[in-house]
């Protein structure tokens, strides 16, 4: 009976319950420190795709007169040219031409460079994103743009597919599927399109991800009884267990460095956040002193100080911020529906998350400082979830 427990409590902290909340339109207003854009193109299709990148980002607001002009030019093939000018008299700051693998590609790539430039922060809308979505009827995992273009299937359906992790290298992807009825760990590698088991061992396997090098795995196995902590190498063998406890483990994040593992467990009697070095030894809790529920974090490659987070609040879940340099801990969703499976983009500020109900999923982005918050999973796609994205 005991192990019936603790299995069921395992996959909780793996997925967490649905709420039966109605979904809405979610609009924070972002921060008075702003900077106002005026975002043009010759070429339609590129001046709506830059439009809604540079709307969605919470350090801009898109404006006619604004105090940067972003310009950008289709140069033939696969180039874009952002050309930013400053003040009202349009005085030059920088003309750059960037190629990408396709004009929308090179548009976002050429965004990411008038970011850069006009406000310091690195970009992110190059990123490339994975998640799950259930349009045609059945589970799938789709990568594609931020902005939801050239998206691609693969044939990996299954009853339940969570937490597909990018490898560093952009090759392979990592996720859990009860494609057998049981919790397994597939890898599936997007140039051949060939998808095989990583780990399928007796009880769950779940929460795998690559290290930042690709060179180890972190996961949860429980086939010595307990939901623990693993690494393995990138073909899942020589695989370590790391914790030894009578407590549940689960969501695994390698830090930027690849040192150290922040974790769930419930080890103080409720699911908390835990860290402890990557060859192993001992956990320490994360004081977040916000929630008695803490779990899914992932920890910033943009900024190193923070991890995001799923909290309960309520009856619900919110997604949260941990300052490790000694800010605390803060609520940045604000969804009158749950916001959880929270992953960070590339500059440190703005992270990805789900918002759901019973009935419906969608990804949002969300800017952890001003708390903006824009729906990025069109609905002509249908429910979508779980996302990932890879640093371009």
């Amino acid at each position: 009976m005991q192990n019936i427990f603790r299995l069921i409590l395992s996959l909780a902290l793996v997925a967490i319950a649905y709420a039966d909340r109605n979904i809405g339109i979610i609009e924070v207003q972002g921060d008075t420190l702003t900077i106002p854009v005026t975002v043009t193109s010759n070429n339609p299709e590129l001046q709506n795709l830059a439009r809604t990148a540079f709307d969605a980002h919470g350090r801009y607001r898109v404006v006619t007169g604004g105090a940067y002009g972003i310009n950008f030019t289709a140069a033939g093939g696969n180039q874009v040219t952002v050309t930013i000018t400053k003040g009202s008299g349009g005085a030059s700051l920088h003309s750059e031409t960037v190629n990408g693998t396709s004009l929308r590609h090179a548009l976002l790539r050429a965004a990411d460079v008038a970011v850069f430039k006009t406000s310091g922060l690195r970009g992110f809308f190059a990123g490339r994103l994975a998640f799950v979505s259930d349009r045609g009827g059945a589970q799938t995992i789709f990568t594609g743009d931020l902005f939801f273009g050239e998206l691609q299937s693969y044939p990996v359906q299954g009853k339940q597919i969570l937490g597909p992790r990018w490898a560093p290298d952009g090759s392979k992807i990592l996720f859990t599927s009860y494609r057998t009825g049981f919790p397994d760990i597939y890898v599936l590698d997007l140039h051949s399109r060939q998808l095989n088991i990583f780990a399928s061992f007796k009880g769950t396997n779940s929460g795998a991800r690559f290290s930042p090098n690709g060179s180890q795995v972190a996961m949860v196995l429980s086939g010595e009884g307990n939901p623990e902590i693993y690494v393995g190498n990138a073909q899942g063998r020589q695989i370590k267990r790391l914790t030894n406890n009578q407590s549940v483990e689960a969501s695994p994040c390698w830090s930027p460095d690849g040192s150290r593992l922040v974790f769930t467990s419930d080890a103080a009697g409720g699911p908390q956040l835990y860290v402890m070095s990557a060859a192993g030894g001992a956990m320490t809790r994360l004081n977040t002193n916000i929630s008695k529920y803490c779990a899914e974090p992932d920890w910033s490659a943009g900024d190193p100080k923070k991890i995001v987070f799923t909290a309960g609040v309520g009856r619900g879940f919110q997604s949260a911020v941990f300052d490790l340099s000694g800010g605390g801990a803060k609520i940045v969703t604000h969804a009158p529906m749950d916001a959880t499976e929270p992953v960070w983009l590339a500059d440190g500020r703005h992270f990805l998350c789900t918002y759901r109900t019973a009935t419906s999923r969608a990804i949002y982005l969300v800017d952890s400082e001003s708390g903006k918050a824009t729906r990025i999973s069109p609905s002509a796609l249908g429910n979508a979830w779980s996302p990932s994205c890879l640093a371009q």
